[in-house]
């Protein structure tokens, strides 16, 4: 089978995970990526995961201060297809591989540039760490509460890295389908600070409505303090009689009654109060049902009421646990998401376990490479191959400024958030996404205040709301089917097929579609059949229990409602978001397939495999590897260079990791004394004396204000920022830094009025973006029926049978 990228080229000019990461992927998928890096490696071959991250690779040493290594690069970068690159721009300049430069010498060239904080800006010279961009993005202080004490608290999962690398490999894919029309390369940016906003659902359209509309928004979207909030009793973590934590994710009613009746947990419908949804329970009575459930599940283990949850087949729930353990798991094992290789570099010989491809192309899958290699193992051999390589020439076949994805429809069959955000950024790269909906909408669009979460993860969409089990419905549906370049769904097994919109049909309307299953176990495995909400991945990938700082042990009533409190605040939104990226690289994965091989394809996606992706700094075992770096139990950091600090006013985060930032932070900080003690001087000592470090740190932060401490620190590069500044989407509504990198956008929603909106995640600059706000639910229904080839009477009478629908058929709306 032919893999996606065979004779694709990539230059990888990246440094640490988040580039590496996204070269790792489509290295995964065939693409030949030559990994350029300094005399002695990668900085961060340090850490453990480098051997994951650096697989499939070939290794070039070049020292670019010198003009040889210089024009080596340049000769190494002819002929090559894309370049990732961490480079600043200034840098880049410094050396001539700037993109203007490299554009100028090959016009087909693709250039995706990754930063922590975008290309210009007060911050852009800021250190591109997930700790450093999590806190000064308003991240950390979001999660205060999680542990019983105020201010930012530590946020554990690498999510900027992940959606940020999934954006760069992303933007490499959408960038050739665009140079394959228009026979010219571009410059893409991602960055991680803006690879963030994937979690904030809705921050920045709350801050704008807010702002714009204060009388009509403020009692609305007052939020309740972070410190009391409770678990819904839909998503409440449970303790089981042997200790063991079990995370319930049975968000809608009907997955509700599932539990209740498998969990034996009858008066739910004998008694009167506990009628309707939990959510209109009066509060004490949801209290003494809270306090049922957690008696109920210490009557059994954790593993009894896991059968009885998998043989009902309608729950949603897991059992927490670490993400180590979860490489054993067996439906991220027979799911392809643990692969068990040789290990060469094993001192006795023992097998490996890395994580597997990002998605599963039934067509063109993946061939993984494991072996990274060692530093400059093939600069010989890569250069004697660039010599003869020739730079490419733009053949101009559609020079006008279309977006990246113009001409593509997609279908988008998803619910919720994982399925629908990704389709989300295929809209904001230009392609046309019609939502298919229910009648009556996505259940998301009914849930929270104000109906906002919606606006994020459709935007840039149309929607028609059809009912799929009238044969007059799914006429309409199969037409849209047989126009369609990409399918996504979210349904459970069986349920597309009953509908008439299973591969099988679709492939039959329409042979080339690629067609993307997102679900949360996979196909295979013993969960296969089970339903997913996004506590589940949380729990069991081990980003919850390491959030949280460990597993609560206490078994008194008390201390299990506080431990549910933790846990549920630990285990918060970002699985599904973390899914939603890994949906939007497998989708360019299958129309690159397309376009370079004429294949359309079926495609999974797991929330399991993508969530392992989020967690990848863990998702993997060596001999000899250096564990995960824990989280202290007020949820400070992993460490005294990588934690939070109280100043004389407010809070910063310290994030250090490399020894000559230990160096410099010393000699700005005016204590070279402790750069030059023995106890601090290299950082296996600064390890085994942790303690006293923090002691010591902690005194000398209190000696200034936070701002203070930023404004020394980290506008000369040193990882140091304000971590209490505010809440993400004040943040983003209000910062100077976000105007300057235009990472704001401003549009028109058709219930709310103008509002802002996050820009896409990845911006392309050859081919536009295309920004847009969400549908109502059901909007162009009649547009795209009449577009089918409907007369108004149809579509008159369909809306009378209640075959179609749109949001201004509810009460009160016309």
């Amino acid at each position: 089978m032919p893999g996606v990228l065979d004779g694709i080229r990539i230059v990888d000019l990246s440094t640490g995970a988040t580039g590496g990461i996204a070269t790792m992927v489509l290295a995964d998928f065939g693409a030949d990526v030559v990994k350029v890096e300094p005399p002695g490696g990668d900085p961060f071959r340090i850490q453990a995961a480098s051997r994951q991250w650096l697989r499939g690779k070939r290794s070039v040493t070049l020292d670019l201060t010198a003009e040889e290594g210089r024009a080596a690069l340049l000769g190494l970068l002819r002929g090559a297809d894309a370049v990732v690159s961490s480079l600043s721009d200034a840098q880049a300049r410094e050396i001539g591989c700037d993109y203007e430069a490299l554009a100028a010498r090959d016009p087909r060239l693709i250039y995706c540039h990754v930063s922590g904080f975008g290309p210009t800006g007060p911050l852009a010279g800021y250190p591109a760490y997930e700790g450093v961009v999590q806190a000064r993005g308003g991240r950390m202080l979001a999660f205060e509460g999680t542990a019983p004490r105020s201010g930012p608290q530590f946020t554990a999962v690498h999510v900027a890295t992940h959606t940020t690398s999934q954006a760069a490999a992303s933007g490499v894919l959408a960038a050739l389908l665009a140079c394959d029309r228009t026979g010219r390369g571009q410059r893409v940016d991602v960055s991680m600070l803006q690879g963030l906003t994937t979690y904030d659902l809705a921050g920045l359209s709350t801050a704008s409505l807010l702002a714009r509309y204060p009388e009509q928004w403020t009692g609305l979207l007052e939020a309740v303090p972070a410190a009391g909030r409770v678990p819904t009793i839909n998503y409440q973590p449970v303790m089981a009689g042997d200790g063991q934590w079990i995370q319930l994710g049975n968000l809608l009613q009907h997955l509700f009654d599932n539990f209740c009746t498998a969990a034996e947990l009858f008066e739910i419908y004998t008694e009167p109060r506990y009628e309707g949804s939990p959510a209109t329970w009066a509060a004490e009575d949801r209290e003494a049902f809270r306090d049922r459930m957690f008696e109920r599940m210490r009557e059994k283990t954790a593993a009894e009421w896991h059968q009885i949850f998998s043989d009902q087949g309608g729950v949603v729930s897991t059992t927490y646990q670490t993400t180590q353990q979860a490489l054993d798991d067996p439906d991220l094992v027979l799911n392809g998401h643990v692969l068990e290789l040789p290990d060469p570099a094993s001192p006795s010989g023992m097998t490996m376990k890395t994580i597997g491809p990002v998605a599963r192309l039934t067509q063109t899958p993946a061939a993984v490479r494991p072996t990274a290699p060692s530093p400059g193992e093939h600069t010989a051999s890569v250069l004697a191959e660039s010599a003869a390589s020739a730079s490419g020439a733009a053949t101009g076949r559609d020079a006008s400024a279309r977006p990246t994805l113009d001409g593509v429809l997609v279908l988008d069959f998803s619910t919720i958030i994982a399925g629908p955000l990704g389709c989300s950024h295929l809209a904001d790269l230009g392609a046309r996404v019609i939502k298919v909906e229910q009648i009556g909408g996505d259940p998301y669009r009914w849930m929270g205040p104000g109906g906002l979460g919606p606006i994020r993860t459709n935007q840039g969409k149309e929607s028609i709301s059809v009912d799929l089990k009238t044969e007059e419905g799914r006429a309409i549906v199969q037409a849209l089917v047989a126009k369609a370049d990409l399918l996504v769904h979210n349904y459970r097994p069986g349920v597309t097929e009953r509908l008439g919109v299973g591969y099988g049909d679709a492939r039959r309307l329409n042979p080339g579609i690629v067609y993307v299953n997102v679900n949360g176990y996979g196909p295979d495995g013993p969960s296969s059949h089970r339903p997913a909400t996004h506590p589940i991945p949380g729990a069991a990938l081990g980003g919850a229990t390491w959030q949280a700082g460990g597993m609560p042990t206490g078994t008194s009533l008390d201390e299990i409602r506080e431990g549910a409190r933790r846990l549920f605040r630990a285990n918060e939104v970002n699985p599904d978001p973390n899914t939603s990226a890994v949906v939007t690289t497998a989708a360019l994965l299958g129309l690159v397939a397309r376009r370079r091989h004429g294949i359309g394809q079926e495609i999974f996606v797991d929330m399991l495999g993508a969530n392992a992706y989020a967690n990848g700094d863990d998702f993997f075992w060596y001999e000899g590897r250096t564990p995960r770096g824990e989280i202290d139990a007020e949820l400070m950091g992993t460490g005294p260079l990588y934690r939070l600090y109280r100043t004389s006013e407010g809070w910063v985060f310290l994030g250090l990791l490399l020894d000559d930032e230990w160096q410099r932070f010393c000699a700005l900080t005016g204590r070279t004394d402790l750069a030059t003690d023995a106890r601090f001087a290299t950082a296996a000592a600064r390890d085994v004396r942790a303690a006293a470090l923090t002691t010591v740190l902690e005194a000398l932060f209190t000696t200034r204000t936070a701002e203070e401490w930023e404004s020394l620190l980290a506008s000369q590069g040193v990882g140091c920022v304000r971590a209490d500044e505010g809440l993400p989407g004040a943040f983003w509504y209000t910062s100077d830094h976000i105007a300057a990198n235009g990472m704001m956008e401003t549009v028109t929603h058709g219930r709310h009025g103008a509002l802002e909106r996050h820009a896409p995640i990845i911006r392309t600059r050859g081919t536009p973006n295309r920004v847009a706000s969400a549908p109502l639910a059901g909007e162009q229904t009649d547009a795209i029926l009449d577009e089918l080839g409907y007369t108004s009477d149809d579509i008159a009478r369909l809306h009378t049978a209640g075959v179609v629908w749109h949001e201004d058929d509810l009460p009160g709306r016309r």
